[in-house]
């Protein structure tokens, strides 16, 4: 009988509930609008004879890199951030190494450390989800080959100081640290191209969020140039596709669309949050394109009945020390409004006087 190997038996499995997601698409932080007109327009004018080719990405990788301003053998474009994760763990990991992550944070850093048979060490963050950077340097040993870290990190939104991240990372240099920016967009803090100081760090883009393009999946991972260029070994030259390539230029291009959709964005987490404070509803302080809260006891009604309005909101409660937790995704100023609209009937609604259980 076929057997897998006995570490797939034990692997966590992620489902994202992405089954009839019909309304305001506030649940898996999103574009809300979508991406920009130039990419439909491409999209149009692409032919069969396009589709019919390999994709070759390494003609974008010098268009990304210029962007980025980092040298393009310092990059390798993935088939999203997962496809990033995925490759640094094949690279680097092997069966019995330490994986060290703090929770809660983006479930695939688990499942792909995981999968090559390496140990992951969980680590909770502080009161109020505060990034445990001491706690971090005391678990790293000479068996820690990769640390993760989301920033800002999804579901909370926090954001570690860079300073903190860089002293991880001189303080483990056999170990590759992995940086996933995947909100840059909206937030603007980055460690690019930290790198060139220290040559394990690692730092992933994806144009999910801002540019609207997650059903392309396509993402950015950089690097040392020698270090990128192990990782290209394990890539495959063909998981990026050609629409993906294809459209990206024009994605790129339409600088005036990111900036202001990111723009609404920020405007709109401000306003989230103020409302918050004003209900005294618990959040956290969020550098992402989405807001944490706390709704205890109510959290699921709270979900149903924004459901009913046509809105939807992610359930975090399964998340480590979530419990309660709902997590907002804001977009457009218009989509935005209509969050804010339903929010406080939603409340008088389900019962919620001035403060939620906690």
């Amino acid at each position: 009988m076929l057997k897998a190997r006995e570490v797939v038996y034990q692997l966590s499995t992620y489902h994202p509930p992405l089954g009839n997601r019909t309304g305001l698409r506030l649940d898996f932080n999103e574009n809300t609008v979508g991406c920009s007109p130039r990419v439909l327009e491409k999209l149009r004018s692409l032919d069969g004879e396009q589709l019919a080719r390999y994709p070759e990405r390494e003609p974008l990788e010098q268009l990304v890199a210029s962007r980025l301003e980092v040298d393009a053998r310092e990059l390798l474009l993935t088939n999203g951030t997962d496809e990033a994760i995925h490759l640094v763990c094949e690279t680097y990991l092997e069966p019995g190494d330490e994986v060290l992550i703090v929770v809660p944070t983006f479930a695939m850093f688990k499942i792909y450390a995981e999968a090559t048979g390496a140990k992951v060490i969980s680590i909770p963050t502080k009161e109020d989800f505060c990034f445990p950077t001491a706690e971090v340097m005391r678990r790293l040993t000479p068996r820690t080959r990769l640390v993760a870290v989301a920033n800002p990190n999804n579901p909370t939104g926090t954001l570690v100081p860079q300073e903190q991240l860089l002293d991880i990372t001189k303080a483990a240099p056999q170990a590759a640290v992995l940086i996933d920016e995947a909100y840059f967009e909206f937030c603007q803090q980055t460690l690019i191209p930290g790198w060139r100081k220290l040559p394990n760090l690692f730092v992933s883009r994806t144009f999910s969020k801002a540019y609207g393009l997650a059903g392309l999946r396509i993402g950015v991972l950089m690097g040392d140039a020698e270090q990128m260029n192990l990782v290209r070994r394990v890539s495959s030259p063909y998981s990026v596709n050609e629409v993906a390539l294809a459209c990206l230029p024009d994605a790129l291009a339409d600088t005036t669309y990111v900036s202001e959709y990111a723009a609404e964005v920020r405007r709109g987490r401000d306003q989230l949050q103020q409302q918050l404070r004003v209900l005294d509803i618990r959040h956290w302080p969020s550098q992402a394109n989405f807001v944490l809260m706390h709704f205890g006891a109510l959290q699921s009604a709270f979900i149903a009945a924004m459901r009913e309005r046509g809105i939807l909101v992610r359930d975090r409660s399964s998340d480590e020390g979530c419990k309660g937790c709902v997590r907002i995704t804001l977009g457009s100023d218009a989509h935005n409004q209509r969050l804010f609209s339903a929010l406080r009937p939603v409340l008088e609604q389900i019962g919620m006087t001035e403060k939620v259980s906690r």
